[in-house]
């Protein structure tokens, strides 16, 4: 076995450095600050890497691995993660024993094989769970063997003031030192704050540590937040947006699985090649899914957190977020998926009050710590929706790095658009004196709740209502307040003591701006409550109904009908027509959007009232919606697919009321709304049974004639031939399957 100390008698000259890039990765130079830390590797000191996704962080472990003598062990969370970091590796081997994983999906003859690899010196790299390290059995294997070093990938999650905090992560610095207390560690990660950074040096015990920080700034990624509207509006969003990036890759992130099944299938009818990914999946088809994104035959993956660790997919050009993620770190982790190729990326993520709602009830039943913690990084995500500020300066300040929004390029949604600005110089001294009448003991909320003089219970039990910049400030709105003390943050006035979990305290520049204040202007925090409604107004005004090519479609419905001997509903509804005067659909496949239009009565009466209505965009210059183009998902409720189904094996229309729980007077209301959509329903089997020849030729003679298919008008007309109403409607539904559909 190699001496514990040989590593750091290792000297690396440089060309042996670029000849290993060379031999086992095929590239002829390293990203960034690659070089530096890998000869910190080989060199055998603790070492401290954070770079942002798409920085290159697995290289600055598996090149050294692969130089050194002995089996470097790679911890990571993830059993996924784990197999693909292998399959990339052995990707560049001629053999499969270069590397390994070691975790609960292996069986024991595998678990023996792998071990038999590391003794026998095949293996450069296991990857392996902190669970299965901490097994006694694997513990005495690895003393037995040489560990050239331990790298820890996701070392964020070591830190319980973390977004991804694993306590067993915790335990990986006592299990290392039971091994061989004097092997080289290397932790790595792509998101951490200051406390989590100093987090993970203490908990490790790392000693003499060389710590590599990258820029965090992704240049080429573009932010965007947009006001979250009803389901069914923002996925329309979501679809135009995708749309207008034909054939490129793209990831959509939700919280649910629902959300990511439905979102999938609203792609697909929209012909983008989209699959859901979640953990309720079958293990074969998520790798499947997965396969098939990185090989181009999806390009959009709909995905809850679950996706996206570990793949290495570098022209991913949308990062889309349904929902809000849960703090800061996962939203920069998630949104660094996209443009890791150097090309632009854009990250567009929908904000509504909602989520955060939904969010903070999960949190209801987690140890209180926990459940501070995750309100504290909610908070902050909230923070970010919502400022006015530069988006990349925002995100930057929270990873504590300095930034000029100068430097922004354009490059988010608020230094493209800018908002107005507002003076502030005395408002921000009002604010920073306020944090010091509360001495310097509680967090934003409170600290607007005093200067606005709201009676709540903090005013009130420590007689801050007493004080004299109480409701200082109530000629303001709370969403100004709010602006301030985010800008005294992001101004270094005051800072967030994270561990009193975001009590604001004052820094030596908020003093000095107190005794020497200055001017300082800065745009107010959105508010999406009014976004919201000013989107939705913004979308009812492209949904008017244009009641000139209304008219025109009437008549135009009255001459095809004189010429087909048909009344006029028979070929479209009153409804159908405003929605055409509204939608403008100029082809066959925008007539099948149209309420009440299936695709057989498109064919067979939608050419004329099409060309007509292209005729009328043209001459007039019409601008048309692009929620046109939004196929929705058919939403055939489970009674109504068991009465389709019912009637395709000629069921009785009382048994199938009965075997669905419903009164015939419910059954044919499904069934007249089954017919009202353009779906065809053969109920002859029954007509024929049940109402008398009679009947049927004065229902049909009626109907021919008819202005309107409208039920009263028919059934006050009928009711002098003693016909039922129920017959009526019976044979109604029959007429339109037959003529209109």
């Amino acid at each position: 076995m190699t001496p514990l100390n040989s590593i750091e008698n290792m000297v690396f000259a440089k060309e042996d450095l670029y000849f290993s890039l060379q031999k086992f990765f095929g590239f002829d130079r390293f990203k960034g600050n690659q070089e530096e830390i890998i000869q910190s590797v080989l060199s055998g000191r603790d070492t401290f890497v954070i770079l942002p996704t798409g920085g290159g962080k697995s290289l600055c472990y598996q090149l050294p691995a692969l130089m050194l003598e002995g089996t470097a062990i790679i911890i990571s969370p993830l059993i996924a993660l784990m197999k693909n970091q292998v399959d990339s590796i052995r990707g560049h081997s001629q053999t499969d024993e270069i590397a390994h994983f070691l975790n609960s999906s292996l069986s024991k003859v595998q678990m023996k094989q792998v071990k038999q690899d590391i003794a026998d010196g095949k293996t450069k790299m296991l990857f392996i769970a902190p669970e299965t390290l901490t097994k006694d059995e694997n513990i005495e294997f690895f003393q037995s063997v040489n560990v050239s070093f331990v790298a820890v990938d996701e070392a964020h999650c070591i830190s319980e003031w973390g977004h991804d905090f694993r306590p067993e992560y915790r335990r990986i610095k006592a299990m290392l030192d039971a091994i061989r207390k004097e092997v080289p560690l290397v932790a790595l990660t792509a998101t951490a704050t200051p406390k989590v950074q100093s987090d993970i040096v203490k908990n490790l015990d790392m000693r003499g540590e060389n710590i590599f920080i990258d820029s965090f700034n992704r240049t080429n990624l573009y932010y965007e937040i947009r006001p979250k509207l009803q389901p069914e509006q923002t996925i329309k969003h979501i679809v135009q947006i995708i749309k207008a990036h034909p054939n490129q890759s793209g990831i959509v992130y939700v919280q649910s699985r629902r959300a990511a099944e439905e979102i999938a299938k609203t792609l697909l009818v929209n012909d983008v090649k989209a699959a859901p990914y979640h953990a309720g999946l079958d293990p074969k088809v998520r790798s499947k899914t997965q396969d098939n994104f990185l090989m181009e035959d999806i390009d959009i993956i709909v995905a809850t957190i679950a996706f996206g660790m570990g793949i290495d997919k570098p022209d991913v050009r949308l990062v889309i977020h349904y929902d809000i993620p849960k703090s800061i770190e996962n939203y920069y982790q998630e949104t660094g998926r996209g443009g890791r190729d150097g090309l632009e990326g854009k990250c567009i993520a929908f904000f509504s009050y909602r989520d955060i709602l939904r969010l903070e009830k999960f949190l209801r039943d987690k140890p209180v710590a926990e459940r501070e913690m995750g309100m504290q990084l909610m908070q902050e995500i909230m923070a970010y929706s919502e400022t006015a500020a530069c988006r990349r300066k925002f995100l930057l300040h929270y990873f504590g790095e300095e930034f000029d929004d100068a430097n922004c390029n354009n490059m988010c949604d608020n230094c493209k658009f800018p908002k107005e600005k507002k003076e502030i110089k005395e408002e921000m001294k009002t604010a920073l004196l306020s944090v010091l009448d509360l001495k310097q003991n509680f967090g934003i909320k409170i600290l607007v709740e005093f200067i606005l003089g709201i009676d709540n219970k903090e005013n009130r039990d420590f007689n801050f209502n007493k004080l004299e910049r109480y409701a200082s400030g109530k000629n303001r709105e709370a969403n100004f307040w709010f602006s301030v003390f985010r800008h005294a943050l992001l101004n270094e006035f005051l800072y967030k003591d994270i561990e009193s979990y975001g009590l604001l305290k004052m820094t030596d520049k908020g003093k000095q701006f107190i005794q020497e204040p200055f001017s300082l202007q800065i745009p107010i925090n959105q508010d999406f409550v009014a976004l919201s409604a000013e989107f939705i107004e913004e979308s009812s005004k492209h949904a008017a109904l244009d009641t000139v090519l209304f008219s025109l479609l009437k008549d135009l419905r009255k001459k095809e009908a004189k010429r087909l001997s048909l009344p006029p509903f028979v070929i479209f509804q009153e409804a159908s027509l405003e929605d055409m005067a509204t939608q403008y659909p100029i082809s066959l496949d925008d007539m099948t959007l149209i309420a009440g239009v299936s695709r057989g009565k498109a064919i067979r009466y939608g050419k004329p009232f099409i060309q007509l209505i292209g005729q009328y965009v043209e001459e007039n210059e019409v601008e048309r919606p692009d929620d046109i183009l939004i196929r929705q998902v058919a939403n055939k409720s489970k009674v109504k697919v068991q009465i389709i189904q019912g009637i395709d094996r000629k069921m009785p229309l009382d048994d199938l009321a009965k075997s669905n729980q419903l009164s015939l007077d419910e059954l044919l209301t499904e069934m007249e709304a089954i017919v009202e959509s353009g779906t065809k329903l053969n109920i002859d089997y029954y007509i024929e049974e049940d109402i008398d020849d009679g009947a049927r030729d004065e229902i049909y003679d009626y109907f021919m004639e008819a202005e309107t298919d409208l039920l009263q008008p028919a059934i006050k007309a009928l009711q002098e031939e003693d016909i039922t109403e129920e017959e009526i409607r019976i044979f109604r539904i029959k007429f339109l399957s037959d003529l209109a559909n």
